[in-house]
């Protein structure tokens, strides 16, 4: 092929001919770039090539970048060539958005989609589908795969998800040999040694790395109406932070200086405020930085900053959009009965609509949520307040994004966001094709620190971490297919044992230093009055012993409490007069590990055995309007009003235990008294430097222990593991060498985290006889996980609890089972939503079952279709509950879900 002549092509005769070679080198993917309207980019050819020469490719690059070109390419040459390709996304709104791409692209008879609960041209050339939907194929060994010639995994970076991190592995691990693998990733610290690992277990991979964005990104700072750049401009040099955002800092009252992340400090003349939501949208707008996503991380603090724009008279919409907003909401929602709007928030959501605003989260009713991001994309929406999972979901570009706050409830604590968080939120900041420039802002509060900004939005540190275990799903579905050896040395192939053998290098050479610095200590420790370690030893046996007496008064208190707690009943009030929990309170419902309660400071509580180191005393009792709701701010201050109108919120105290009572030594704990003083070295002018010479010879003798089980487990840990998963399945009845035996048979259509706790209550008929709505309620405890803030959940079914025990004993029992074979993968049932859902199966309306439960809707269509998701699985597992578990899905999935 010639080099082109074109006189008005300015690259080098030599640059022509090297295009020329490369267009003849890779004919599929001339013809596939010719079909955009802009050039591709070098990584983008670079992997498309690869992918066109018969190799695998890892790609990692920005959000925004454009990766998703290259999984485009697998399909333009699966098609090309007569073979399937399969377009694998983490999440079914993904699988759903990229299915309606690729239909407009290529015309829906040769695009299916496969969701698990929706199947559409299941048989087509290319099938988009989630991944779990691709590991259960794989494991059923369906006719679907043949012909199978490119996967795309989209988003493979989840593999590091703690939950579901695992189908990845297993895909990539079990996938054909011939089959070419596409994985497209967010930039990650480790890419090679993901690529590594590919390579070894796939063969040929092709690593291309890139983080350029094609769009740039500035970083911004919003203090009141001024918009303060973080970085300053050249000369200076790069992550150097500008210099008027340090003098705004160091004016701030509340400075912490370099190297503090900030906290919630009050600085001098009252609480900071955050900035008035709508004035910085203002603000944004102002500046032409609209459309933007507002990180919250908070849904209740979502919602609350659209209606604090909606009270503000905030309008960034034209009457003629406004019109087409209207348009689109009653098309998307026509199938909403009107009797459910109300109870939706349908009209205050299409008010904050049609002003352009709108908040996006798991909260949000997935209808909704498709709405918002429709009418976002399509430039209708210009803000929306987002939680973090945004980040990791649906593609909603922004021309900006917005932090308001640099730190993040983790579910147990408020943590620092990280670089790598920062990185993915930002991310999301201009739109490729529509924006020149994007935009991240932090908004000043007083204790922000510009350096340790400058260092999240400077650094790229996103490791990969596998979260890969073997669960008995797995097991079962890995010994019937291949047998139990071979299943092991699949599972050694793992990305998980890939990174914990690299390390155990790095681990020995720790054991032999930290083995010196013991040496050594133990030497200096030496002492000429006597033997410094039988003195310690001497010291030691007698600290145990008092503290093992401790205990067991303490174990008396907690056992005494724990009584106490059981025989309390919702409208006792009750006064804890020491520990955590101290103060007066009214129980408003019972439970295990103990009651919920209203505190004098208006908070639900739950009070356990831990919290109370006596029983708590009983000092009167109040009714509990029945119309009372715990998540009522003026419902609680109305029931402490009464509490303190009763005289019950006065300091009270609890009857304390006499030291008389206590016990005192016993003969043996006398005798090491005795041997301690009377022991030469207790004489000794340096005795406290012997002993805390020995006490850091301890620390490192433990540390040296742990490094070396962690070699020992490091080396074959995943196989290891699956040896103990194989354990209990044996003990179980349901394996026996390398056969599954036919107890084991239903396992292998479970895939849910409660697997084993599913098909156990199945063998032994533990759910036979329920009707449908009480076989929905009961299995509904091994889907569902009541949030941190969720308010005291209703009481079960009365009809319901015997199945619920049951099952909770059957859990007991396996995780007694587990704990023989140092195990602990089994969540404890969660009856939290099983009155929910009876009423919803038994044909309830959504009103009443959500003014009940005090679910979001959003939150009870996403635990229902986990529900419908395991009911189907039931109905395939189980010939005497198919029928039951199918009507039960079927009643489950009717209205909002339904129209999920």
């Amino acid at each position: 092929m010639a080099a082109s002549s074109d006189p008005s092509d300015p690259r080098s005769p030599a640059e022509r001919y090297a295009a020329s070679r490369h267009r003849a080198a890779t004919p599929e993917l001339t013809t596939f770039a010719a079909g955009y309207p802009f050039g591709l980019d070098p990584f983008q050819r670079e992997a498309c090539a690869a992918v066109e020469a018969g190799e695998g490719v890892l790609v990692a690059a920005p959000t925004g970048a454009g990766k998703t070109v290259v999984g485009e390419f697998a399909v333009h040459l699966a098609l090309r060539t007569g073979r399937k390709c399969f377009y694998t996304t983490p999440i079914k709104a993904l699988s759903n958005q990229k299915f309606h791409d690729l239909v407009a692209r290529h015309g829906a008879e040769q695009v299916g989609l496969l969701t698990g609960d929706t199947s559409v041209h299941g048989d087509a050339p290319i099938v988009v589908m989630t991944t779990e939907v691709l590991r259960n194929m794989l494991y059923a060994g369906s006719d679907t795969l043949d012909g199978l010639g490119f996967v795309v995994m989209d988003e493979v970076h989840y593999l590091s998800d703690r939950f579901r991190g695992a189908v990845w592995e297993e895909v990539i691990i079990h996938l054909a040999p011939d089959v070419q693998l596409v994985s497209l990733s967010a930039t990650v610290s480790n890419a090679e040694e993901f690529g590594e690992w590919l390579q070894a277990v796939r063969g040929g991979t092709r690593v291309v790395v890139t983080e350029h964005r094609p769009v740039p990104l500035w970083q911004h700072v919003l203090s009141g109406p001024r918009l303060y750049d973080l970085f300053a401009p050249p000369p200076a040099p790069p992550a150097t932070v500008s210099p008027s955002l340090l003098r705004l800092a160091r004016d701030s009252p509340t400075y912490p200086g370099p190297g503090r992340r900030g906290g919630r400090t009050r600085p001098r003349g009252g609480l900071f405020r955050p900035p008035n939501r709508a004035q910085v949208i203002s603000r944004l707008d102002a500046e032409g930085m609209l459309p933007a996503i507002t990180f919250v991380f908070s849904r209740a603090g979502c919602d609350a900053a659209v209606r604090q724009c909606r009270h503000a008279g905030m309008w960034l919409t034209t009457p003629e959009e406004r019109a087409e907003i209207r348009r689109v909401v009653d098309e998307r929602t026509a199938e909403l009965p009107d009797a459910d709007l109300a109870v939706l928030g349908y009209w205050e959501w299409l008010e904050g609509l049609e002003r352009g605003v709108a908040a996006h989260h798991a909260g949000l009713l997935p209808m909704f949520k498709t709405v918002v991001e429709e009418l976002f994309t399509r430039g209708l929406v210009r803000a929306v307040y987002a939680t973090e999972t945004l980040a990791l979901g649906i593609n909603m570009p922004a021309r900006t994004v917005v932090l308001e706050s640099l730190s993040k409830w983790n579910g147990e604590t408020h943590a620092d966001v990280t670089p790598g968080e920062y990185t993915q939120l930002t991310g999301r900041a201009g739109r490729r094709g529509i924006d020149v420039e994007g935009h991240a802002v932090v908004l000043w509060r007083p204790d922000l620190d510009p350096q340790h900004l400058a260092g999240l939005a400077s650094t790229r540190t996103y490791p990969l971490r596998s979260s890969f275990r073997p669960s008995y799903n797995m097991a079962v579905n890995l010994v019937a297919q291949v047998g139990r050896h071979r299943a092991r040395v699949l599972l050694e192939q793992s990305f998980a044992q890939f990174q914990a053998d690299r390390s155990v290098v790095g681990l020995a050479r720790r054991i032999g230093r930290t083995e010196g610095t013991i040496q050594e200590l133990r030497t200096a420790a030496g002492c000429e009055h006597g033997d410094v370690t039988e003195y310690d030893g001497i010291r030691r046996e007698l600290a145990a012993r008092e503290a093992e007496a401790a205990r067991s008064r303490s174990a008396a208190g907690r056992a005494a409490a724990a009584t106490a707690l059981d025989a309390l009943r919702p409208g006792d009030v009750i006064h804890v007069s020491r520990g955590r929990r101290a103060g007066g309170a009214v129980v408003l419902g019972t439970g295990h590990p103990g009651p919920t309660v209203l505190t004098a400071d208006r908070q639900l509580r739950r009070v356990t055995p831990v919290d109370v180191p006596q029983p708590p005393q009983v000092i009167g009792r109040i009714r509990i309007p029945t119309s009372f709701q715990p998540r009522s701010p003026q419902a609680r201050r109305d029931l402490v009003s009464t509490l303190r109108a009763k005289g019950y919120l006065e300091g009270r105290q609890g009857p304390r235990q006499s030291r008389a009572t206590r016990g005192g030594p016993d003969e043996r704990t006398l005798e090491l008294r005795r041997a301690l003083r009377a022991h030469p070295v207790h004489g000794c002018p340096e005795r406290a430097e012997h002993l805390r010479l020995l006490i850091r010879v301890d620390q490192l003798e433990r540390e040296v222990n742990r490094l070396r089980l962690q070699v020992d487990t490091r080396t074959g840990s995943i196989a290891k593991e699956f040896d103990q998963v194989c354990g209990v399945l044996g003990e179980l009845g349901y394996l026996a060498a390398d056969r599954v035996l036919p107890a084991g048979r239903p396992l292998a259509r479970i895939y849910n985290e409660a697997d084993l706790v599913v098909a156990e209550c199945l063998r032994r008929g533990v759910w036979d006889g329920l009707d449908a709505p009480l076989l929905a309620a009961v299995v509904s405890a091994l889907t569902y996980e009541a949030r941190r803030d969720d308010a005291p959940s209703p009481r079960p079914p009365s009809a319901a609890i015997a199945a619920l025990r049951a099952t909770g004993a059957v859990h007991t029992e396996l995780v007694s089972i587990e704990a023989a074979h140092h195990l602990e993968t089994l969540r404890a049932p969660d009856p939290g939503l099983a009155r929910a859902v009876h009423q919803w199966a038994s044909g309830a309306d959504l009103a009443a079952v959500l003014g009940e439960s005090e679910l979001l809707p959003g939150d009870f269509v996403r635990w229902c279709k986990q529900l419908v998701d395991l009911l189907g699985q039931i109905a395939d597992a189980a010939a005497t509950l198919s029928e039951t578990a199918r009507v039960a899905a079927r009643r489950i999935d009717r209205g909002v879900v339904g129209y999920a």
